[in-house]
C-alpha cells in the first residue's frame, strides 16, 4: 500500500447504504447535471449531444469523427449522425485532414462558434449554481479525486 492510500475494507452487505457509496453520488450528480443543462440548453434550441460536440470542437479546432466519438463518449455512428445534422444546420463543416486525406475533419462554422458561446454561457451559469459555495481549492481537490478514481478504472 502506498503512502497516499487508505486501506478501506469492502462494504459489508448488512451495513450498505447507497448514500455512502461514492458511485451513487457520482452517477446522481452526473444525471442531475445533464437534466439541468439539457433543460437550459433547450432555451436556445440545443441538446446535450450538440453541446458535447461543440465543446470538443472548441478545445480542438478540428477533430475526426472518431475523436469526437471518444471525447463525447458516444458511438462513432452516433457521432456521424450528429455531425450530419449539425452540418445541415450550418453549425459545423467537414473537410479532409491535411496530414491524412483518409480522415474527415469537423470544424465549427461562425454560426457554430456563436451557438457555442451561447451554450457556454448557460453551462457557466449551471456551473456557478452547482459550485457556488465551494472554494477553488475544494474544486481542485474534487477534480483530483475524480481523476484518480477514473484512472484506476482504466
Amino acid at each position: 500500500m502506498s503512502k497516499d492510500t487508505i486501506d478501506v475494507p469492502p462494504p459489508n452487505e448488512a451495513d450498505f447504504h447507497k448514500s455512502e457509496w461514492p458511485f451513487y453520488w457520482i452517477t446522481q450528480t452526473s444525471s442531475r447535471y445533464m437534466q439541468v443543462l439539457e433543460l437550459r440548453l433547450k432555451e436556445i434550441g440545443m441538446d446535450i449531444a450538440y453541446w458535447r460536440v461543440l465543446m470538443s470542437l472548441y478545445e480542438d479546432s478540428a477533430l475526426s469523427i472518431s475523436e469526437i466519438s471518444n471525447y463525447c463518449i458516444i458511438k462513432p455512428n452516433t457521432a456521424t449522425k450528429i455531425v450530419q445534422r449539425m452540418t445541415a444546420e450550418g453549425l459545423v463543416e467537414t473537410g479532409t485532414r491535411a496530414t491524412d486525406a483518409r480522415v474527415t475533419e469537423v470544424r465549427l462554422t461562425d454560426l457554430g462558434h456563436q451557438m457555442r458561446r451561447k451554450a457556454r454561457a448557460i453551462a457557466e451559469d449551471v456551473f456557478a449554481r452547482a459550485f457556488t459555495d465551494l472554494s477553488k481549492e475544494e474544486q481542485m481537490i474534487l477534480n483530483l479525486l475524480l481523476q484518480k478514481v477514473f484512472n484506476r478504472l482504466s
